[in-house]
C-alpha cells in the first residue's frame, strides 16, 4: 500500500461510504454463517490497525496479522493482538482458528495460491473462511496502482486459486454492481486522457451518506439475486476435507 494512502486508511475505513457498506455486509454475512456454538478464535489477515476488531468481537476472540508496522498505532489498545510480520510460510501459530478473514488482501499477493493455502493451514477442519477481492480486470484503474494490486478477480479466476489452494467455496457473490459501469468509464477516461493516480478521500456530507445508502440498498436487493457483475467479489468457504480412515463405530450406551 502507498505510504500516504496508509496514513489516510483509518479515516477512509471509518467514514468512506465504500468501506462502511462493506463492513455492514461482512457482518451480516458472518451472522448468516455463524455456527450454533459460535466461533472461538478469529484471525483477520491484513488487519491494519485492527479497525475491524470492534465488530469481529461479536463473534469470538480476535487476532490479526499486519505486515506494515506503520499502519499499527503504538497506542492501540489491541496492539498485543496484532502480529506485526509478513504473512508467509514463516508465520506460525500454536493454535488453529475457527474463522479466518482476508478482506481485500489476496489481490496484493504475488503468490495468492501460497497465501491462501497457508491461511487454510491455520483454519480448523470445520472452520469458516471469508475473503473479498476487487473484481474484473477490465475495471483496472489508477486506484489499483495506488493500492499496489497484482490483479483483480472474477469468480472463475478465484475458483482456480481456491482449487489449487484447497478451498471449497460455499458462496461467491459480486458486490457493488452500481459502481461497475462507473469504474469502467473511469478506466476509459484514464486511458484516453492520461489521468494520473490520486489518493482516495471520503466524500463529505450528504454525498458520502447517499452513496452509502445506495450501496446498502443494493446489498439488500440486487446482491441477493447473484448479479453476474460488480466491482468487488465476496467468497465464503472452508478447507477441503482430506480422505482418511473411517471413524470407529460408537458402542451404544
Amino acid at each position: 500500500m502507498d505510504r500516504d494512502y496508509g496514513d489516510r486508511y483509518r479515516d477512509l475505513f471509518e467514514t468512506h461510504w465504500w468501506w462502511r457498506a462493506r463492513t455492514e455486509y461482512i457482518v451480516e454475512t458472518l451472522r448468516r454463517y455463524r455456527p450454533a456454538a459460535g466461533w472461538t478464535t478469529i484471525l483477520d489477515i491484513g488487519c491494519g490497525d485492527g479497525l475491524f476488531f470492534s465488530r469481529l468481537k461479536e463473534f469470538g476472540e480476535v487476532e490479526g496479522i499486519e505486515p506494515s508496522p506503520e499502519l499499527v498505532s503504538p497506542d492501540n489498545a489491541d496492539r498485543n493482538r496484532i502480529h506485526i510480520c509478513p504473512f508467509d510460510e514463516h508465520f506460525t501459530s500454536d493454535k488453529q482458528y475457527s474463522l479466518i478473514l482476508m478482506l481485500d488482501v489476496l489481490e496484493h499477493l504475488e503468490r495468492p495460491v501460497a497465501g491462501l493455502r497457508h491461511a487454510l493451514e491455520l483454519l480448523e477442519p470445520e472452520g469458516t473462511f471469508v475473503a473479498t477481492v476487487p473484481a474484473f480486470r477490465m475495471l483496472w484503474t489508477n486506484h489499483d496502482v495506488v493500492n499496489r494490486h497484482q490483479t483483480r478477480y472474477t469468480k472463475k479466476s478465484f475458483r482456480a486459486v481456491a482449487n489449487d489452494a484447497g478451498l471449497d467455496i460455499d458462496e461467491e457473490r459480486y458486490l457493488y454492481h452500481w459502481t461497475f459501469p462507473i469504474k469502467l468509464g473511469l478506466r476509459l477516461a484514464e486511458q484516453a486522457l492520461g489521468l494520473k493516480a490520486k489518493l482516495p478521500k471520503a466524500s463529505e456530507g450528504w454525498v458520502n451518506e447517499s452513496l452509502y445508502r445506495i450501496s446498502r440498498l443494493e446489498q439488500m436487493t440486487l446482491s441477493r439475486l447473484r448479479v453476474p457483475f460488480g466491482s468487488s467479489l465476496l467468497v465464503v468457504g472452508k478447507k477441503k476435507r482430506t480422505d482418511g480412515p473411517p471413524l470407529p463405530a460408537k458402542t451404544p450406551s
